[in-house]
């Protein structure tokens, strides 16, 4: 059977982001096993199942699915996940990730080792995509050096944060995900013209944000070749 490891922010993950996939894989018949950074239920942003945000069919059946998905209720360590025994890693993203999951060692060993395997895929979703900019391969070159790469868009962030770079609850947001991947070597198009944004570069594959969120489910399926 056909295998993916899901690694959830527990600082807060944007629920579409998450469970799109999730459902996607889940219906391919592939077996989803939920890590977070402590082994810790992982947390929602609150914004992603706020009905006037999300619209109000999107933002019940996140929470229902948040609220009662076993896999997201009973998550193992990252430290204890091993991406040989998986045929795909998926990393919803979510602002919460800048602080958790992008800055895991764990996690970032989990991509490594996905990237660098001869099998496994990589999915990366809108701000996990930052993950690359501090993810380095076996030898210590950044994993995304050369490789065509899409995620969340300065363009998008500049309409969030304040001239400080604060999010609206005050928090400082520690870095942008454009400018860390593009410093690490990564062909950045977050192609702002397009209604959805999945870029494909061998076995890593990222998607803009919530509403490229199905078609980057579909892409993992597609490229699994389930």
């Amino acid at each position: 059977m056909t295998k993916a490891l899901f690694v959830v922010s527990e600082e807060g993950y944007w629920g579409e982001e998450c469970v799109e996939p999730l459902e996607t894989l889940s219906e391919a018949g592939v077996e989803v096993t939920v890590a977070t950074p402590s082994g810790s239920p992982p947390e929602i942003d609150e914004t992603s199942i706020d009905p006037s945000e999300v619209g109000e069919e999107t933002a019940e059946h996140v929470q229902e699915v948040h609220e009662n998905d076993e896999r997201l209720n009973d998550p193992v360590p990252t430290a204890r996940a091993d991406a040989e025994e998986f045929d795909a890693v998926v990393f919803p993203g979510g602002h919460g990730t800048e602080w958790d999951v992008n800055q895991d060692s764990d996690a970032r060993r989990l991509l490594r080792d996905t990237v660098e395997g001869d099998d496994g895929k990589a999915l990366v979703v809108c701000h996990a995509v930052g993950i690359l900019g501090f993810a380095r391969d076996s030898q210590g070159a950044f994993v995304v050096n050369g490789r065509d790469v899409t995620g969340f868009p300065s363009e998008w962030e500049e309409e969030i944060v304040d001239e400080n770079d604060c999010m609206p609850n005050g928090r400082k947001l520690p870095y942008w995900v454009a400018d860390e991947v593009e410093a690490a070597g990564g062909n950045w198009d977050a192609e702002l013209d397009a209604e959805t944004s999945v870029t494909v570069d061998g076995d890593l594959i990222t998607a803009r944000g919530p509403e490229s969120s199905s078609a980057a489910g579909e892409t993992l399926v597609e490229e699994l070749d389930i």
